[in-house]
């Protein structure tokens, strides 16, 4: 049994308040992510976990040692570290003669692999390699996904889920012109993906929309679709699945037309429009004669009900 696991009661309040972060949340934590090192990880693997560390900061864990797993054969250790760590995203790197450079990035739901697909690596130039200046550390990044595999193909799919998850970062509520300032773009063709990042340089355009331009800060990176293991149908319904505190409460008698007109039904008691104040104006006082009708008609009709 994990030393984890074996935590019933907290006996401090050190411990309650660690047992109380892990427990589900109506609104859940920022995703991070560990990047782990395999036990036969070359250079390049290396510095490519470093600089998607670096693009991750400040919600990335990076493990230095070595790790000799595999994760598409067991992956306990994987499960002991995303409980370790607190993470639910994984990105692992190795390299062999079957297969060189080698990517493994997944989802992890409950302490447990959901989904992950095998990358291979056939182009890097480092974040180093690129002399320009750098975004500052925890910029929220802007995502741009082109090609037609990414909407038609399932792998593909899975994989655009994946990398939206990994580089979101945070939800913001307001957004400001001069924050737009990084760009990731994944590029889908002839079944290669190509991962390029971007600064993005506002210039001036002699109008008040200014000119804007591209320049590439890194990392670079051509990327192949090797290995996929994907998740149930039924699990992953189950992980998308919404509390029911957070779902929006149905609101009786309202409605919406095609123009998105709202309309809304009242209810109300029968009224008699007989007492109905009006305004008072002289026009509207009644003359004697209809005033002797009226009492008339009123001793008639308690006569007729005698």
């Amino acid at each position: 049994m994990d030393a984890l696991d074996r935590v019933v009661k907290p006996k401090t309040k050190r411990a309650k308040r660690f047992l109380e972060k892990r427990e589900p949340k109506l609104s859940e934590n920022i995703k991070n992510a560990m990047l782990i090192k395999g036990g036969n990880a070359n250079s390049m693997v290396t510095q490519v976990l470093k600089d998607v560390y670096a693009l991750k900061k400040p919600y990335g864990v990076l493990y230095k040692k070595k790790n000799i797993t595999r994760p598409f054969e067991d992956q306990t250790s994987l499960e002991f570290f995303s409980k370790k760590s607190d993470c639910s995203l994984f990105m692992f790197g190795s390299h062999n003669k079957k297969r060189p450079n080698n990517l493994v990035i997944g989802h992890i739901y409950d302490y447990h692999v959901l989904d992950m697909i095998e990358l291979g690596i056939e182009k890097f130039v480092s974040l180093k390699d690129i002399k320009n200046s750098k975004c500052p550390e925890g910029t929220k990044p802007m995502l741009i996904f082109a090609g037609d595999d990414f909407d038609v193909t399932e792998d593909y799919r899975k994989l655009k889920s994946l990398l939206i998850d990994f580089f979101r970062g945070p939800t913001v509520p307001n957004i400001r012109l001069a924050g737009l300032e990084y760009v990731l773009h994944f590029t889908a063709l002839n079944g290669k993906i190509y991962f390029r990042s971007y600064k993005l340089l506002l210039k001036k355009s002699g109008c008040r929309t200014p000119r804007i331009e591209l320049e590439e800060v890194g990392p670079s990176l051509d990327l192949v679709l090797r290995r996929t293991h994907l998740a149930s149908d039924d699990l992953y319904k189950l992980s998308m699945k919404m509390p029911k505190a957070l779902k929006p409460k149905k609101k009786k008698n309202v409605s919406h037309d095609t123009f998105g007109t709202t309309y809304g039904r009242i209810h109300m008691q029968k009224q008699d429009l007989s007492k109905l104040q009006t305004r008072k104006m002289k026009g509207l006082k009644k003359r004697p004669a209809e005033r002797i009708t009226e009492d008339q008609e009123k001793k008639s009709k308690r006569i007729k009900k005698n």
